[in-house]
């Protein structure tokens, strides 16, 4: 210990060092600052030259042919190929009712019980009626998206955008609008493209959409529809041979077109343009 008045040099290095610490930590917060936030890539545009598989029923190895792949968000991708990452988004997925049970608040109730699709008992409706609900499903959802860009998706597709005419007037086509919106902006974040799935006559780049997935587009005679609105950044499924040769004889020379089994069996039966 050094006399009153006396300062060592064990005192007066701290009193000389101090001044500059504070800069330097001045100029690092400043450049931090500064920089560039770190931005998702551009999402990438669907190579419509290439031939597509839909494999939500589960994963199988793609026919050399193939050049694009959709798959559940739970799969893996098929490398080296242009992957799309299939979220159920407006309806809950079949053995996820634990998950949705703990969040009932989030489901369309009628009558006190939970609406399902008719088409698919197993599914029940989403309620997006209101921002605030709209905002934690997108929350949820958000974290899915996350998942498949982690997991090296190129694009997301989100299904059943066209449950509201299901929900017994519950739900509004500007409800699905507005949480769509919101999806997009999810994907968007990821660098994922952004794919609407059905309700062919809405445009849904309106909302940043980047392609479309059309189910049975020749079936309902739909096809002209999407194509109008997402030009060659369109995939169509059909489940039918009449309808599939249908579809590649109205657009297969310019849209990924597949032939499917409705249950879309990893082994089943497909057939291309």
């Amino acid at each position: 210990r050094h006399p009153a008045g006396d300062r060592g040099v064990g005192q007066d290095e701290p009193m000389t060092l101090r001044p500059l610490c504070r800069a330097v930590g001045a100029a690092i917060l400043a450049l931090a600052l500064s920089a560039p936030a770190a931005q998702a890539a551009e999402p990438q545009p669907i190579p419509s030259n290439d031939d597509v598989d839909y494999q939500l029923g589960g994963a199988s190895t793609p026919d050399p042919r193939v050049g694009i792949v959709a798959r559940d968000r739970t799969d893996e991708i098929a490398d080296g190929l242009y992957n799309i990452c299939y979220v159920n988004a407006f309806q809950t997925q079949p053995g996820a009712k634990r998950f949705w049970r703990q969040r009932m608040g989030l489901v369309l109730h009628v009558s006190g019980k939970p609406l399902a699709d008719p088409g698919w008992p197993d599914e029940w409706l989403l309620d997006i009626s209101t921002p605030h609900k709209r905002a934690r499903l997108a929350r949820i959802a958000g974290r899915w998206i996350a998942g498949c860009a982690t997991s090296g998706f190129d694009a997301v597709e989100f299904d059943n955008l066209d449950s509201y005419p299901r929900s017994r007037t519950r739900l509004k086509a500007s409800h699905a609008t507005a949480y769509a919106r919101l999806l997009v902006r999810a994907a968007h974040r990821e660098g994922l493209a952004a794919g609407q799935k059905n309700r062919a006559q809405w445009d849904g780049t309106r909302v940043g959409f980047d392609f479309a997935v059309a189910e049975q587009c020749g079936q309902w005679d739909e096809c002209g529809e999407y194509v109008q609105h997402y030009g060659d950044q369109v995939i169509a499924i059909e489940y039918r041979r009449r309808w599939f040769e249908r579809t590649c004889e109205q657009v297969g020379d310019d849209l990924p077109v597949v032939l499917r089994d409705r249950a879309l069996s990893p082994d089943g039966p497909r057939a291309w343009c």
